[in-house]
Order: structure tokens, then C-alpha cells, then sequence
């Protein structure tokens, strides 16, 4: 089963488009180029959308402890 979650071993910022992209299953730096020009766009919502995953999505270690 897939799960979504923050993955800090591949974060530049918080670790939410690098999960993302796990979930994904493609490349961080896709998912990052994608948010960039969505900001550009749409600065308010995108950034409370991230702002908002960055704290509520757990972080990969914490979904490995049992």
C-alpha cells in the first residue's frame, strides 16, 4: 500500500514535493517544476496548499516506526 508522506532525505525545503514524487513514482525535480510554475500562477493557493501538507503529511521515518 502507497503512502504519502514527507520524505527529508530528498527535501529541499520541507520534503513535500520530493514525497509527492515518491507517491508519484517519478521525478522530484518534475513535481518541483510543477509547483514553481503552478506559484507562479497561483501564489496564494499553491503556497497554503504546501504550507498545509508540510505539517500535516508525516515524515518517511515516522511511518516506518512501528
Amino acid at each position: 500500500m502507497r503512502r504519502l508522506y514527507k520524505n527529508k532525505k530528498e527535501r529541499k525545503i520541507c520534503g513535500v514535493c520530493a514525497g509527492v514524487a515518491d507517491f508519484l513514482n517519478c521525478d522530484p525535480t518534475l513535481v518541483r517544476l510543477i509547483t514553481v510554475g503552478l506559484l507562479i500562477f497561483t501564489f496564494t493557493i499553491i503556497l497554503w496548499v504546501y504550507l498545509i501538507a508540510a505539517f500535516i503529511m508525516p515524515d518517511k521515518e515516522q511511518l516506518l516506526l512501528p
